[in-house]
């Protein structure tokens, strides 16, 4: 079981950290929310298949619906939306980490709903937000380029949102599973993308005569994003929580190697430097909740 267990692990690393750069490939024949709102409504109709496949399928319980709604908006709708903005302007290696902070954003959130943070979780913050600055380099970011200097902060807005979901998810009083209600999240995420890509991108579009669209939408939607989750609640349910969180941080990792080679993005000192940073102070917080 464990070996099945460890392949799903490698599974959620790779279909995860292919994510971005797969992003960067459809965004050639996209605008960013529009991309959004398509990849939520192709992961909602592929999370259906999936659970009724598994025979898993039902409506969810009356008490597990505030995290539907709550992981639909901010783990999913707002971060959909936010990544996909900033992976548009920044290369989608660096974009992968700077997103991934999420774990170091519960650190500071968790202080504010009163609960104990111990000095080892404030350690890993403070390594990690060391990394985020040294990712986007404040001395060298060409401020005058608004895309730019908005993108790296949508991209760190992405993963505050997905840290206040991950909250609220943690501290829920499950009568499902995470898998049971994913689905209905993924649809609540696409309805609200579909209206935000209306409202906020009225001339925005889908290129359905793209090739580059396609292997987007299908890798994304269909693979890293049910069988993708589908892998890491597995893993979460066999292997000891700090195994698999663990295990996780290889996910930035595997998105910067592809980057680079499909996209000739750099591995500079400073890309090396600032992830290593970050996942440092994203293990470390790890290691401090877990005792």
């Amino acid at each position: 079981m464990n070996r099945i267990a460890y392949l799903q692990l490698v599974a959620a690393v790779l279909l995860f950290g292919l994510a971005f750069p797969v992003l960067k490939i459809g965004l050639t024949a996209s605008t960013p929310v529009w991309l959004a709102a398509a990849r939520a409504s192709l992961s909602a109709l592929s999370a259906f298949a999936l659970l009724a496949i598994l025979r898993r399928l039902a409506w969810p319980h009356r008490g597990d619906w505030p995290v539907v709604l709550s992981v639909g908006v901010f783990q999913l709708t707002i971060y959909f939306a936010l990544a996909n903005m900033g992976v548009q302007v920044v290369p989608p290696g660096r974009s992968g980490v700077l997103s991934y902070t999420a774990v170091l954003w519960m650190v500071p959130l968790s202080l504010l709903v009163g609960e104990r943070v111990g000095w080892r979780g404030l350690l890993g913050v403070t390594l990690g937000m060391a990394g985020v600055a040294v990712l986007i380099d404040p001395a060298r970011l060409d401020w005058s380029d608004r895309a730019v200097v908005a993108g790296h902060f949508w991209l760190l807005l992405a993963g505050f949102s997905w840290a206040i979901a991950i909250l609220h998810a943690r501290r829920h009083r499950w009568r499902g599973t995470p898998l049971d209600v994913l689905p209905w999240q993924m649809a609540v995420a696409a309805g609200l993308l579909w209206a935000l890509a209306l409202l906020l991108e009225p001339h925005g579009h889908l290129d359905p005569a793209s090739a580059d669209l396609w292997i987007a939408l299908l890798y994304i939607g269909t693979f890293a994003g049910p069988v993708g989750t589908w892998a890491a609640v597995s893993v979460a349910r066999t292997l000891p929580p700090v195994t698999g969180s663990l295990g996780m941080l290889g996910t930035p990792l595997v998105g910067i190697a592809a980057s680079a080679a499909l996209f000739g993005e750099r591995i500079t000192p400073g890309l090396v430097l600032g992830t290593a940073l970050v996942i440092a102070g994203i293990a470390i917080v790890v290691l401090d909740r877990n005792r």
